[in-house]
């Protein structure tokens, strides 16, 4: 059985092992190939049986280069770098994580939220730049200082990530307001359900934590933002295409968004001509709200058993079926 990684870099920068999958079969590890359609791709899968992919685009035609190919595992929740749809025609399953980061994602979009309320790494760099030693009272802040106590954040997703989302923020008694097509129990057990609008119109923070479909798509833009309160907060660590993105820059620039905490981008790595790059009160991370060791660890463990059991004839986790 040969297994191939497209790029596994990222997933594993050195600070893990592979082993564990070298034990399935002829391992070949490649730490980054292309990260755009290109015919080194299905020279790189070759005759593998198996090939594993992160951001590495899987296409039409590299599937009909490859036909040996039987299994594609995504070393991540999302597989929209996959053709899957076309991978099931040939017969080809396609499988994920859909359960790696459920608490860190949530860790770091509340992390998001709490740098812009405090502004703790810019009030240390003055520290340590000797202002504090040298002010005349004892105590100084920059920016304003707010309090998160009693006020409400509205979570656009009440899945998995926006539930753990949602137990950090009652945590620090704020009220938690969620939209969701499909509610649940869990769900109710730490939001109250409301409509879009509502939940635009009484939020102080708003977190976007829903998958990007169709209708998700551009779901900030200017109309939804017109619905919001003045000086709302807006963080997303989901899916950059979420956003409009010279709408949201526009609302940031006037005051109509306070601030907006971003781990995410319409296009990846981020182009210079982005227009959140120059935005007021815009703080943007690169992608890494799932990056932390043991939600990698996670990744690589479940990406094993989910080779395992394809191999055993019993596939888990299959997008594709």
């Amino acid at each position: 059985m040969k297994i191939v990684v497209l790029d596994g870099y990222t997933e594993n920068p050195g600070d893990l092992s592979w082993e564990e999958l070298g034990k399935i079969g002829d391992l070949t590890v490649h730490d980054r190939i292309s990260y755009v359609e290109n015919p080194i791709i299905a020279k790189t899968v070759g005759n593998a049986e198996i090939a594993i992919t992160n951001k590495t685009p899987i296409s039409r035609q590299t599937i009909d280069d490859c036909p040996n190919l039987k299994l594609i595992a995504v070393l991540a929740t999302g597989y929209n770098v996959v053709n899957y749809n076309y991978a099931k025609e040939k017969g080809i399953a396609v499988v994920n994580v859909p359960t790696y980061g459920t608490q860190i994602v949530g860790q770091y979009a509340v992390g998001l939220l709490l740098e812009i309320c405090s502004h703790y790494q810019y009030h240390s760099d003055t520290v340590k730049a000797g202002k504090w030693e040298n002010n005349v009272d004892w105590c100084y802040w920059d920016y304003p200082m707010i309090e998160l106590y009693g006020k409400t954040a509205g979570i656009v997703g009440l899945g998995r990530i926006g539930q753990a989302t949602a137990r950090i923020l009652k945590s620090m008694d704020m009220r938690v307001l969620g939209f969701d097509k499909f509610q649940s129990d869990a769900g109710r057990k730490v939001a109250e359900y409301v409509d879009m609008d509502t939940l635009l119109k009484k939020s102080d923070v708003i977190f976007l934590h829903c998958p990007l479909f169709q209708d998700t798509e551009g779901l900030i833009n200017k109309d939804n933002i017109a619905k919001m309160k003045e000086g709302v907060i807006i963080i997303n660590n989901s899916r950059g295409q979420l956003v409009v993105e010279q709408d949201l820059a526009e609302a940031l620039n006037s005051g109509k968004v306070y601030a907006a905490g971003l781990d995410v981008v319409s296009t990846e790595p981020i182009k210079g001509d982005n227009p959140l790059l120059k935005a007021k009160n815009c703080l943007i991370t690169p992608h890494i709200s799932w990056a932390a060791q043991a939600a990698r660890q996670r990744i690589m463990d479940i990406t094993v058993n989910n080779i395992k059991e394809f191999i055993n004839g019993n596939p888990v986790n299959v997008v594709n079926k």
